[in-house]
């Protein structure tokens, strides 16, 4: 989910005539780039918060703690709290919020394009999600702390456990559901933006 900002925020106004960081800065959207452009100093640390929260993410989906699943499921919400609640607390609320809401615009995009994340096409229900974790994330770190990385995770984690993030509805086989509990047949979540599929609190269980 995050690739496409972990490219974007390498690039530096003093370092945008390097060719690589060109290249990396021209594959982003608009939403993004434009956020890079208007955080020029901010955008070197964030890229590096991301690469940690892409980490420290991919290595629970293996962990007891969490479901498993990056798309729409715990480790999805997971990442997106403590991607806020680490950026929040190095670069501010409001350029960590903006730069969410960023991401959020050019999925969008990706959408419209038909493009993959996370091994599936964006969608509002899963936009929807992400814009409500990142504000809970944003609740549990404070501009200027420093709380340790650890101690975050373990807020982000509890925070889950009690259900105050948000997951999409999803049975046993990882299959979509409605709110009333019934089967979306694949087919019709093909090319949609928005559909049938459900947020419920992160403490749900299939």
């Amino acid at each position: 989910m995050l690739q496409k900002l972990l490219l974007g925020v390498l690039i530096l106004p003093a370092c945008l005539n390097a060719q690589s960081n060109w290249q990396a800065f021209k594959k982003l959207q608009g939403a993004q780039k434009t956020w890079v452009l208007l955080h020029p100093f901010k955008a070197k640390k964030a890229y590096a918060l991301s690469l940690e929260v892409s980490r420290i993410s991919d290595s629970l989906k293996v962990s007891p703690l969490l479901d498993g699943d990056a798309a729409g499921g715990k480790v999805d919400a997971f990442r997106h709290a403590f991607w806020m609640a680490l950026l929040q607390q190095e670069i501010g609320e409001k350029a960590a919020r903006s730069l969410g809401k960023a991401h959020e615009k050019d999925n969008y995009k990706t959408y419209k394009e038909q493009k993959r994340e996370d091994g599936v096409v964006p969608d509002q229900i899963s936009s929807k999600m992400d814009l409500f974790n990142n504000e809970v994330g944003l609740s549990l770190s404070k501009e200027g702390g420093n709380l340790p990385k650890n101690g975050l995770i373990y807020r982000v984690i509890n925070a889950l456990h009690q259900g105050k993030l948000k997951v999409i509805k999803k049975d046993t086989l990882g299959r979509f559901l409605t709110c009333s509990g019934k089967l979306i047949p694949e087919k019709t979540l093909i090319g949609t933006w928005e559909n049938d599929k459900c947020l419920v609190d992160s403490n749900y269980n299939p």
